[in-house]
């Protein structure tokens, strides 16, 4: 059984990011004795942390793809866990496919070997729900193939392995987290790198059109993103070393279906441009959270109710 989280000193990898940041914010409130995030601020932002370091939570940025960044961390604070956020968007993979991979891939086994070296007692790391690529069978469980159709995902289903493999060989406390996808305050809402869901809010905002790329029948399985905190802290106790978790709201949901609620929640009567589809592109997910309902009791947001305070967020901060 592993340490309660009270009073621990806990390192969080990207997490000026939009998960990162808010498992920092709830990692304080559930009273961890020190929080140090660390970015290198490619899609993070030190403004998503003003909250946890009003409370007492510590930034520095830096890469941890990069040996002696974390052998500098390690030897300046004694951290019992880390949180392994750390990535690059998955558009990125579109642009610098060999960085997109690496990020995902040199990071993780930095932290693994420093975790072999005692350095720290656990490792909960970030996976993702695109290392499943187009769902074979729904709902998809955590046994579902791994098939990712992108450098990104090839790199986090690889990181994946490593994580497994580590703890067969050499007994580690490591466990991996799969979000689906999240949704919420503080995602990354600029440039081509940005989400759909901040990219179309701020689209209507500005005054432009929405776009839907494809047919608009690709399906995701959103989840908000203070569910998925909540779901991770809670697993952080039970969920044993070795295994894998995915953490989603069995919320299969349309493109097209999204793009319409939006509109409907910002009062868009425009048009919507049809746009080509993007290659590569994941067609259907709706993931099995039978495994996590076992584990804990999940915390849920109404998807119409996250997608309120999505846009409230948005809206304020023009």
């Amino acid at each position: 059984m592993r340490n309660a989280l009270v009073n621990q000193t806990i390192l969080v990898t990207g997490g000026a990011g939009f998960i990162g940041s808010h498992l920092v914010d709830q990692l304080l409130t559930a009273g961890a004795k020190q929080v140090i995030a660390i970015d290198n601020l490619f899609l993070g932002n030190t403004a998503n942390l003003n909250k946890a370091i009003n409370q007492g939570g510590l930034f520095l940025q830096g890469d941890i793809e990069i040996p002696a960044t974390l052998s500098f961390l390690f030897n300046e604070y004694t951290i019992d866990t880390v949180f392994n956020c750390a990535t690059k968007a998955l558009n990125y993979s579109f642009i610098n496919p060999a960085d997109a991979f690496s990020t995902n891939t040199h990071g993780i086994i930095n932290l693994l070997e420093l975790l072999r070296q005692k350095q720290f007692k656990t490792l909960c790391h970030f996976s993702t729900s695109e290392v499943y690529g187009t769902a074979v069978y729904t709902p998809m469980d955590e046994k579902h193939p791994r098939n990712p159709t992108t450098t990104y995902a090839a790199g986090k289903a690889a990181a994946d392995l490593a994580v497994e493999a580590y703890v067969r060989m050499f007994d580690l406390d490591a466990f991996i987290v799969r979000p689906f996808n999240n949704y919420g305050p503080r995602q990354n809402h600029q440039g081509q790198l940005a989400s759909i869901i901040p990219l179309t809010i701020n689209r209507i905002l500005a005054g432009q059109a929405p776009e839907i790329h494809g047919s608009g029948e690709q399906t995701r399985d959103f989840i908000y993103v203070q569910d998925t905190v909540d779901a991770i802290i809670k697993l952080y106790s039970v969920l044993p070393a070795g295994d894998s978790v995915n953490i989603a709201s069995h919320n299969q949901l349309s493109i097209k279906t999204l793009i319409t609620e939006l509109c409907t929640q910002m009062d868009y009567t425009g048009d919507i441009i049809k746009k080509s589809a993007r290659p590569a592109d994941v067609m259907t997910h709706q993931a099995s959270n039978k495994k996590l309902h076992c584990l804990i009791t999940p915390s849920v947001t109404p998807f119409k109710e996250g997608l309120a305070r999505t846009i409230e967020w948005y809206t304020h901060l023009k």
